[in-house]
């Protein structure tokens, strides 16, 4: 298991083998296997070590049990060279894996957004492997029927339209029902430095947002999910038997470059940042950039006003996006690749695109732009012309409140 060791800007890395030490770069290049060689990889900083990397914390609690392992292309333990799949690494423990349960983009994290995934095999390890992106997103008790545990690793970035803590909740839903324990091995939350957007509305949830929460919630997978436990979000009131591992090395200021894509349509630091922004964008017409390499870098269609921009593209069928907006059409918008972090929810993408739509009637998808946004009003406001500092202001209520509960769950400071 490698030991970080960090003074001031300075990075060691240190990994174990046969009872020696070795150094290893401070950043590592890693591409899961599948992945379209034309699309660059990321890099990670090698300070913050992830749950995964914490064997001796968790190989403990699996061992002699049959397992069920909630897994995709970034449950990852890192190391020198590279990384091993999680599941690989229990496989080479001992560790009794039974089968594999897939999110959103499947087990290796090749599937379209909302493209469903079946049931199947994992052909380099034999396991089965269950889609609760199909027929059904949460586990049936038959199919956690003869496990003793469940371990749950994926990466997670924050947003609360992103599917995997809808799937998370399901998941400790079905395990609380069934009284097996559910073990989840925490990651970092690239967007983990704030809490901001519109809350969701208890009549608009939907799997893009089961709770009551903020667009951007700042808490890492692991403390969300302590906080779906404590607040009682479980159905029928259950409390699922939760052993959070922790990061080590983490706060919620840290800088953190995904090494893996955690979805095929957020390939760098980038579009992860943009992507609570751009992200609504998903309720609209507008393409923000699938069907190009610059997804959630850009915005644009084509029937946006041409004249109010110096920036097009055309998406065109690619990896991660079979059918993109605007398919083969010249779209105006902006580019916002050199985009640097981001502190906050920004709208004026968004408002700037409906300001500048030739036809506004063709903006809003608006059944879709209710499930990201979580409220109707979003829509309403930006139709009526409202700045985003009058927009902003709407939300600051509900913010207050999230964050007085929020601090019951933090892990890290």
């Amino acid at each position: 298991m490698p030991v970080f060791f960090k003074f001031k800007n300075t990075v060691l890395c240190f990994v174990v083998v046969l009872g020696s030490l070795t150094t290893c770069n401070t950043k590592v290049n890693v591409r899961p296997p599948g992945w379209n060689t034309e699309i660059p990889m990321v890099t990670v900083e090698k300070g913050i070590i992830v749950a995964a990397n914490r064997t001796t914390d968790y190989l403990p609690l699996l061992q002699g049990q049959k397992v069920g392992v909630v897994a995709n292309q970034t449950s990852v333990v890192f190391h020198s060279d590279g990384y091993t799949h999680l599941v690989d690494s229990l496989l080479s423990h001992n560790i009794a894996i039974k089968k594999v349960f897939a999110p959103e983009h499947g087990f290796r994290g090749e599937a379209d957004a909302g493209e469903k995934v079946s049931d199947g095999v994992d052909t380099k390890t034999g396991l089965p492997i269950i889609s609760l992106y199909g027929k059904n997103r949460k586990p049936s008790q038959e199919q956690l029927q003869g496990l003793d545990i469940v371990l749950f690793d994926i990466q997670d970035v924050g947003v609360r339209f992103y599917t995997y803590i809808a799937t998370l909740q399901l998941v400790m839903d079905a395990c609380a029902e069934a009284n097996v324990p559910l073990v989840l091995l925490d990651r970092p939350n690239p967007n983990g430095h704030y809490v901001d957007g519109p809350t969701m509305e208890t009549e608009h949830t939907s799997f893009l947002g089961i709770n009551e929460i903020p667009l951007v919630y700042g808490m890492t997978i692991g403390e969300y999910a302590q906080m779906i436990n404590g607040e009682g979000w479980l159905e029928n009131d259950l409390k699922v038997d939760l052993t959070v591992v922790p990061l080590e090395n983490y706060h919620h200021e840290s800088g953190y470059s995904l090494p893996i894509r955690p979805s095929p349509n957020l390939p760098n630091d980038t579009a992860i940042t943009l992507y609570p922004s751009l992200g609504l964008f998903e309720g609209t017409n507008i393409n923000a950039g699938r069907g190009t390499e610059f997804q959630f870098q850009r915005y644009g269609a084509s029937f946006l006003d041409s004249t109010a921009y110096d920036f097009s593209y055309v998406p065109k069928p690619n990896f991660g996006s079979k059918y993109p907006k605007e398919e083969g059409k010249p779209c105006f918008g902006k580019d916002l690749s050199t985009h640097s972090k981001m502190q906050e929810v920004s709208l004026q993408w968004l408002i700037d695109a409906y300001q500048n739509c030739t036809d506004k009637s063709m903006f809003f998808n608006t059944s879709g732009f209710t499930k990201h946004a979580g409220t109707p009003i979003l829509q309403q406001q930006i139709e009526a012309g409202r700045s985003e500092a009058e927009i902003k202001a709407t939300w600051q209520e509900d913010l207050n409140r999230f964050h007085t509960v929020r601090k019951k769950y933090l892990l890290y400071p």
